[in-house]
């Protein structure tokens, strides 16, 4: 099975963690957290700044590995970075996404996350 590697940001503001809703692709309509792929010779840092860049036109600050999730889809299996970040600059624009939505840990489950993301859930309703 193919292996994709990813980067996710958990994006952290006030007591309140950013999510995405896809835009595009067989789980168009479910919601995750931004980030992407990493390309040849980056640091795991290094695609989620690009990344976020990218998708959100945004600048984060990068902090601590959280975890890194390991998950089968059924074409691919997925390894995912996944770090809580800041935001540089107060403002964010939806590139790719088809909305987002700022959520608190009440309010987290209020979404229909992607399998992969799910898995951070119960980690971040006990402490954003």
């Amino acid at each position: 099975m193919k292996t994709i590697e990813v980067v996710a940001a958990i994006i952290v503001k006030d007591g309140k963690v950013f999510a995405t809703q896809r835009g595009y692709g067989p789980w168009k309509g479910w919601w995750e957290f931004p980030g992407g792929k990493m390309e040849p010779g980056e640091t795991p840092q290094e695609a989620l700044v690009r990344e976020i860049k990218e998708e959100l036109d945004a600048e984060i600050q990068v902090g601590d590995l959280i975890e890194t999730v390991e998950w089968d889809y059924p074409e691919f299996h997925l390894t995912m970075h996944c770090f809580i970040c800041t935001l540089q600059s107060e403002s964010l624009q939806l590139n790719e996404h088809e909305a987002a939505v700022w959520l608190t840990r009440d309010t987290l489950r209020s979404v229909r996350w992607l399998p992969a993301d799910e898995g951070l859930i119960s980690r971040l309703e006990k402490g954003i």
